[in-house]
């Protein structure tokens, strides 16, 4: 039986031509392409068992809002990413903000169906040298530049350092929400977001990489500094 399907693209041939590819196989697509900005709303507004969601930039802050925006109003939606050669921190970026895959541009249409089955199912669909690539990063991380603290610290916003240093303390969700004094819902969604900026899959990887780059020495001695 066929999966009743999205594709979304802002590259409207790419998403055709995969779209009619999908047909062919007996799949039900439900539409073939959208702007980035609206991909969200069409696939909340039409739920669809799997959607395919195209991006050009996987290693961008914030690319994949799209993803995290479906999952909290459609859970029951499997999102598979559709894009370029990731980095491993690109994969971690699209699992932590609720994709069920990841799929190459470049990939087979067999890869494609196999990847939409996987995530039917329920199962992560990402092909076995992309998750080698990932493990290979987080057991031997490549070594980072003096700067790069600085570097991180730019791309998140003043509450979400704060929700960075309270991680790497070891606060829960609840032990955050209740320091910064807001609503264990919002302290949930900065968590997510700074995972995405980070690039990483999990609390424990962001700590580890906040204390390698010296991002927490710098990021308290910003509170100091704001608190003279």
């Amino acid at each position: 039986m066929g999966v009743r399907l999205m594709v979304v693209d802002d590259h409207r041939l790419l998403a055709e031509a995969l779209a009619s590819a999908l047909k062919l196989r007996g799949h039900r697509v439900l539409a073939a392409a959208a702007p980035a900005a609206g991909a969200a709303d069409l696939v909340i507004a039409r739920a669809p068992e799997v959607c395919l969601l195209g991006t050009a930039a996987p290693a961008e802050p914030g690319i994949f809002d799209p993803v995290v925006k479906i999952k909290r109003e459609r859970p029951q939606v499997a999102v598979l990413v559709l894009g370029p050669v990731p980095s491993p921190r690109g994969i971690a970026a699209a699992f932590a903000a609720g994709a069920s895959g990841y799929v190459r541009h470049d990939e087979r249409i067999e890869g494609v169906e196999r990847a939409i089955m996987k995530a039917r199912a329920g199962e992560a669909a990402v092909a076995p040298q992309l998750l080698q690539g990932a493990f290979g990063e987080l057991l031997n991380p490549a070594a980072q530049p003096d700067d790069e603290a600085q570097r991180l610290l730019e791309m998140l916003t003043p509450r979400e350092v704060e929700v960075l240093v309270r991680v790497a303390d070891g606060e829960d969700t609840r032990r955050i929400a209740a320091g910064m004094g807001i609503a264990p819902s919002t302290a949930r969604t900065h968590v997510q977001r700074v995972l995405m900026k980070l690039g990483v899959g999990s609390r424990l990887e962001a700590a580890a990489l906040a204390a390698r780059t010296g991002l927490l020495d710098r990021a308290g001695s910003l509170r100091d500094a704001s608190a003279d």
